[in-house]
């Protein structure tokens, strides 16, 4: 059974959102109204997945997804948002968040998206994909995949294409080791935080 932890300072959407897991056989095992709470319960309750109301009073769920991401925490963070900032955005990314929903989305969208996560994949609708991606080429971009070897060109599109590590390394000769590493290289040289950013790199230079 998965377990989750949800955090939303609004008690009506919370009541909404544990009825809904709840009913898809989901085991809510916190529900917190606040970022620091959350993090308290997180700690406490080791939940597979974590569901974030983007602006909360105090820590807000890019605060909190920031610092379980510099404790070295990397289970799935999906944020609930009824509006999304170009800063917000870029923030969420940066940080690593598997996915973004927005609120008037049904609940089987939800549902649906922690199952995503939890294989790994992103919960991150088209539109976001497509706006993320006009944000990085306003901003210069990280200067395309010109430089690369044909070797690191391939490393890229397989990791941009959602490919795991594992997968990765069978395909291309490697240890899984050896690929952690080699894309944590490519990362610094391409100026991309993530696979998330670097997905959308290879979009944009490919596509």
């Amino acid at each position: 059974m998965t377990r989750v932890l949800i955090a939303d300072d609004h008690p009506f959407l919370l009541a909404g959102v544990r009825a809904v897991l709840e009913a898809a056989g989901m085991d809510v095992v916190a529900a917190a109204s606040h970022g620091d709470e959350a993090l308290t319960a997180i700690a406490a309750h080791d939940p597979d997945v974590v569901v974030l109301d983007i602006n909360m009073p105090g820590r807000d769920g890019i605060a909190v997804l920031e610092a379980l991401r510099d404790q070295g925490d990397w289970r799935p963070v999906i944020l609930l948002t009824a509006q999304l900032g170009d800063a917000q955005l870029v923030a969420a990314l940066r940080a690593g968040v598997n996915g973004i929903l927005g609120k008037q989305g049904g609940s089987r969208t939800l549902v649906e998206a922690i199952g995503i996560v939890q294989q790994g994949g992103q919960a991150l609708g088209p539109e976001l994909m497509a706006r993320a991606l006009d944000i990085t080429r306003r901003g210069g971009g990280a200067g395309g995949l010109a430089g690369l070897s044909p070797r690191e060109l391939a490393l890229a599109r397989a990791a941009g294409s959602g490919l795991r590590n594992r997968d990765i390394a069978g395909q291309m000769g490697m240890t899984e080791g050896a690929i952690k590493v080699a894309l944590h290289r490519l990362y610094d040289k391409l100026g991309v935080a993530n696979r998330t950013e670097l997905a959308l790199l290879v979009r944009d230079s490919e596509g």
